[in-house]
């Protein structure tokens, strides 16, 4: 048995999906923890890419039981589509998909005041619009729907209306915008219910006795550590915990029953939306990343902000998440760079410091030192002694300076391009 949970160590877009794709392998069951539709986590398999926004990314393997969290926030309609898209593509989702009774809902009302707020807000967080925060709101003011309310009909109404009597007045009163009718949002909640109910159940629950049955587990997050709402750079956040917190709340397992922490990471670093960003590469090599490593948000299509490693960064991460073992992802990116810049640590007006409230990060500046880079084509390779001098000592680098055994890297999209150190 055992039971390994996959975080992204940066700002997400670390490369989770083809790593959680990955290891699905030895696991029998993986399981999204939290996070909602406004996560994009890209998979490539046989030369098809797939993109996954709530269905955790080990479904392409068809023997493995997936599981969306009691921690996640579902889009019902997203989520259909989703399910729809596979299995026009001849994957069997709803036979393997289960569904916590204990997710919220988030509904279009969520969508609309996310977007409104965005708008109107003098300090822009980079929202991706998609309802993820007013929706875990309502679930901190017990204002929330949840899977499991789609059994009882009445009570259901009794939710909808109690939550829309709120929304409404912000609706009309602060927006001048007409409202919603609870019509409308039962119409998608009972149609959800006809389509997907048949998979919802206790995943809590689910994921114990698979325990006691000696299953295999992999719990997958979304985002990344320095996107999270307490330990990230706030306001510039995410609306929920994609560290080892989250991993726990969002599944209902137990700090016992976690065996390995894997943080995953890029071979530099990217950003989307706004906030600090220390390592942010110059224009031209920011601009030559994002195009050798195809930096655009598989959500949004948004491009991302790209930059050099961040050591700093990751031995937060590394403390906060107690992670066993690195992931270290798209090192082909770096191929071509006469010299690799890294970041050591942070000076502070004069001053290094190397651990810092990441809310605080707009205050420092990156400590860069140069290394080699490397000319050959190393996106065939297939095992750490196939990689050029110059790419190895770039990893033993990173390892040293972080302590932590670098366990995998990956150096193309596709699945064969992904080996043990």
């Amino acid at each position: 048995m055992s039971c390994i949970v996959a975080i992204g160590t940066q700002w997400g877009d670390e490369g989770k999906a083809k790593m959680i794709d990955y290891l699905t392998r030895d696991a029998d069951i993986v399981a999204r923890y939290q996070g909602g539709a406004n996560a994009g986590h890209t998979v490539v398999v046989n030369d098809k890419k797939f993109v996954f926004h709530l269905i955790p990314s080990g479904i392409l393997h068809e023997d493995k039981k997936c599981i969306i969290g009691n921690g996640v926030v579902l889009d019902p309609i997203e989520l259909i589509e989703e399910i729809d898209l596979l299995e026009s593509k001849g994957y069997n989702v709803k036979d393997r998909l289960i569904i916590s009774d204990s997710a919220h809902f988030i509904l279009p009302y969520h969508k609309t005041l996310d977007s409104l707020l965005e708008e109107g807000s003098e300090e822009k967080i980079g929202t991706t619009k998609r309802g993820i925060g007013p929706c875990y709101a309502d679930k901190c003011l017990r204002a929330g729907i949840r899977t499991g309310d789609i059994f009882d009909e009445a009570y259901l109404l009794k939710r909808v209306t109690a939550a829309l009597k709120v929304k409404n007045l912000q609706l009309e009163k602060m927006y001048g915008l007409p409202p919603v009718t609870a019509d409308e949002i039962m119409e998608i909640l009972l149609d959800f219910k006809a389509k997907a109910g048949a998979m919802v159940t206790n995943s809590q629950k689910f994921l114990y006795e698979a325990l006691k049955h000696k299953k295999n587990i992999l719990l997958e997050g979304a985002q990344g550590y320095a996107l999270d709402i307490d330990h990230g750079t706030y306001p510039f956040v995410t609306s929920s915990n994609p560290t080892i917190g989250g991993a726990l709340i969002g599944s209902g397992l137990n700090a016992g029953d976690i065996t390995e922490v894997l943080g995953i990471t890029k071979a530099y670093v990217t950003r989307v939306g706004e906030g600090p960003f220390p390592t942010e590469a110059d224009e031209d090599d920011s601009e030559r990343l994002r195009v050798n490593g195809n930096e655009f948000g598989a959500t949004t299509g948004r491009p991302r902000r790209c930059g050099w490693f961040d050591i700093p960064l990751l031995k937060k991460s590394i403390q906060i998440n107690g992670l066993n073992s690195l992931a270290i992802t798209k090192l082909d990116v770096l191929t071509g760079f006469e010299k690799i810049n890294i970041c050591i640590g942070y000076d502070l007006n004069g001053e290094r410091v190397d651990d810092i409230c990441l809310s605080k990060l707009s205050t420092v500046k990156p400590i860069l030192i140069e290394m080699d880079g490397w000319e050959e084509n190393i996106s065939k390779c297939k095992s750490f002694d196939e990689l050029p001098k110059n790419a190895k000592n770039y990893i033993n680098f990173i390892e040293e300076e972080l302590n932590v055994p670098v366990s995998y890297i990956s150096v193309a999209p596709g699945r064969e391009f992904t080996f043990k150190k």
